[in-house]
Order: C-alpha cells, then structure tokens, then sequence
C-alpha cells in the first residue's frame, strides 16, 4: 500500500490563511467479511500522515491472553456498560454471543471538537446508530466485493472458519449488501490498491467541506474587506 498525496494533512486552528480549522469528522467503513474493510480501516489508519485515530470499543467479554487492555478494546463488567448506556454514553451497542460492544460517546466528541478525525470499522446496525446521533460528523463508505464468488474465494483463503461458518457469512452477507444505498459512498473492492486511493479521495474531499471548516466565514470577511480598502485607495 503506497502512502497518503501530498498535502492531505488538515489545517489546525491558529494555522494557514485566517486561521481556517476544522471540526473533526468520523469515517465509518462497513462492508460483509471477507470484502476487505478491516484491511483498508486498519491500512488508513495506520498511515499516520492521515492523522486519523481508530474508535477503540467497550466489552463485557473476557480479555484474551494475546489483547492489550486499551488498544483492542476497552473490558469493563456488565454493571458499567449497563450505565453508560442509560447515560445515553455509547454512541453505538450491540450484543453479539452474550456479550456487549459499544463506542463510549465522550471521547469521541472530543477528538471531532480538536479538529481530529476518528475511523470506525462497525456493520450498517452500528452505523445506523452512530448517524442517529451525530449525523453531521459521520461520513460512511461501504465496500462491495468485485463478486459473490470472489467473496468465497477470500473466505476460503483466509483459512479461519469451517464450512459451515462460511455459509453463515455469505448469507449476512447477502443481508448486509442490500443495505448499500443508506451509505455516502461505496466503493467496489476489486482491487485493494485503488480502492484504497479512493478512499484517501474520499477523507480529502469530505475535510474540505465548507460545513465542517470553522473560521472560514471570518476568513471570507477578511478578504471582501481587504478588497473594499484596496478599491477605495484606487479610487
């Protein structure tokens, strides 16, 4: 995977012309297993020229020998994430084989109010969430594999699952598929090299977005100003 274009890096606060910043964003990557939207969450956001930041979640489930306590997620009881959850504290939960996940809101909101991006890897029910909540920062990408055969073939190649989990996947994913139109982009993983660019394309465009640049407005009035005085000593 070659590196970010040149020039990607968003504009801080107090820095470039009039002190352009920008309010953070969340780039959300859902896709069926297997179509490759671990490989490109985890390719992006290891690329630290894009400067984004992975969304790490809370678990009830036990802590695995090979997991680092903060890095692959956060493991608190039953009791804790019952509480953040009447506190309207998760930006997004889901039960899967008797435990719970979920996205702690706060510390996302903090990140997007320094003017930094965060990326998630969740599935469209997560997704659905996290845009109920704060859908003018949310920014979704999914990704399609080139063909059903070719989503096989990858789960075959991976070697991590028995026949009978791979039917499971490919009929989620049949499910997951059909939800392709709630998303602001799709890209089509036929090749992980260009899909890649085009989701560096993706975050570049989605970062220069009027609504999301602060101290654009007074910039704009500085220039229509500095234009008045340059007009008026002509005259």
């Amino acid at each position: 995977m070659t590196g970010a274009t040149p020039g990607h890096t968003s504009p801080q606060p107090g820095q470039g012309a009039g002190s352009i910043g920008r309010r953070g964003l969340i780039l959300i990557l859902s896709s069926p297993s297997g179509a490759g939207k671990t490989t490109l969450t985890r390719a992006i956001a290891q690329d630290g020229g894009w400067g984004l930041e992975l969304s790490i979640s809370v678990t009830t489930r036990p802590r695995r020998p090979s997991e680092i306590e903060g890095k692959h997620y956060r493991f608190i009881d039953r009791e804790a994430f019952d509480d953040l959850r009447a506190r309207d504290d998760l930006l997004e939960w889901a039960e899967v084989h008797g435990n719970f996940y979920g996205t702690p809101r706060r510390p996302v909101e903090r990140v997007l109010a320094e003017g930094r991006d965060m990326i998630f890897d969740i599935d469209y029910q997560g997704t659905r969430q996290v845009r109920s909540k704060l859908s003018d920062d949310v920014v979704t990408v999914f990704i399609l594999p080139p063909s059903m055969a070719e989503l096989r073939q990858r789960l075959e190649r991976r070697a991590e699952d028995s026949p009978a989990t791979i039917e499971k996947r490919l009929a989620n994913a049949r499910v997951e598929i059909q939800r392709w139109t709630e998303y602001d982009y799709v890209i089509v993983n036929d090749d992980l090299q260009n899909a890649f660019t085009s989701l560096q394309g993706i975050l570049t465009a989605e970062r220069l977005k009027r609504t999301r640049r602060t101290g654009l407005g007074a910039f704009v009035d500085g220039l229509l100003s500095e234009s008045e005085r340059e007009a008026g000593a002509v005259r």
